[in-house]
């Protein structure tokens, strides 16, 4: 049952964001050891391990079962408000044992990985604002559940450990709007978008230089050399996928996508470039379709091209087929996303 050998290349995440919301359950009598085994194909005392990752799809299917289970819609948000230091993890112990917030915040993109290979987090600041950006590698690996618990938990654990007054200025949520919608909006205290594609949390920049209290410089010391450590030995993991991710960006617009010129520029065949991509869980054409759908999502929501140019940056022979992409990405019009977006971005 040991998810390294039955899932070798799959995104993984760390065994304590799983046993935090084993524990969730258990404290509120909804525990139900056998099915949670099933979910997870890890028996309870497996996952106490501190060095275990469990495969990302995994830990969705237990999130899936947490709602069932509380027969909660908004479950992800009212576990990520359970403030549980013991239960936090290496990195939140980097967190909240830095000097600033900028600083931690600088360190939480950094170490990410350690907490979720399949969702990839940047960080952007503009002259009044700081906006974090969270993105899954591929559309399987959005979880809902699991998203709404990331943001709850680094705004309620901020708060708590940092700056009562903290809010978000804006929120956009990749996810269609769910019936709890307006629970997002009495937390994180901002406006709300939904149904965006990509995930995006801004607060003001400001707040990047709160000290944060009762830090421990030895603490901190000793738990970054350790997660430092953990980091150095996932480097190799996927870095053939994210290496053909940044070929396909700059490849993009300049001229059309092709395997075989992507294949030659990492001196192998197509055969070779397929294989080594099915290895760690892609495929050339999600990749594509990332890469574009990501250049997409910014293009519109920045208003810096006219649609009609975006879609010839992105590769589409016509502004008709960039637009049924986008709605097939986003479930809504560029235009419509466009603007949405206008009035809440510095």
């Amino acid at each position: 049952m040991q998810p390294q050998t039955e899932y070798p290349e799959s995104p993984q995440v760390a065994a304590s964001s799983t046993l935090a919301l084993v524990h969730y359950l258990e404290t509120r009598g909804l525990l139900d050891r056998v099915r949670v085994e099933q979910a997870t194909g890890l028996t309870l005392a497996t996952l106490k391990d501190p060095d275990l990752r469990v495969p990302a799809s995994a830990h969705y299917r237990l999130w899936e079962l947490a709602e069932q289970l509380t027969a909660d819609p908004g479950v992800g948000l009212h576990a990520g408000q359970v403030i549980d230091p013991e239960r936090m993890g290496l990195v939140g112990h980097v967190f909240f044992n830095c000097d600033t917030l900028g600083e931690a915040v600088v360190q939480y993109v950094r170490l990410h990985r350690l907490i979720n290979e399949s969702v990839t987090l940047s960080f952007e600041q503009t002259p009044d604002q700081a906006i974090l950006t969270w993105q899954p590698d591929r559309p399987g690996h959005y979880c809902r559940q699991d998203m709404d618990r990331t943001l709850a938990a680094a705004l309620c654990r901020t708060r708590h450990f940092i700056h009562r007054s903290i809010e978000a200025d804006w929120l956009e949520i990749a996810h269609p709007e769910p019936v709890y919608a307006g629970e997002y909006r009495k937390l994180f205290g901002g406006t709300v978008h939904f149904g965006c594609g990509v995930t995006r949390m801004a607060f003001d920049s400001k707040h990047l230089g709160h000290p944060i209290p009762h830090r421990n410089p030895y603490v901190y010391s000793a738990v970054l050399k350790q997660v430092n450590a953990v980091m150095a030995r996932l480097q190799t993991r996927r870095s053939f996928s994210r290496k053909v991710r940044r070929l396909i960006s700059r490849q993009m617009a300049t001229d059309r996508i092709d395997a075989d010129t992507l294949a030659r520029q990492c001196h192998m065949s197509r055969q070779t470039l397929y294989r080594k991509l099915k290895k760690e869980g892609m495929s050339f054409h999600d990749l594509v379709e990332q890469v574009r759908k990501d250049k997409a999502l910014r293009y519109v929501a920045d208003d810096q091209y006219a649609l009609g140019e975006i879609a010839f940056l992105l590769g589409f022979s016509e502004l008709s087929a960039f637009s049924r992409a986008f709605k097939r990405w986003t479930g809504i019009a560029p235009a419509q996303f466009r603007a949405s977006h206008q009035g809440h971005e510095s």
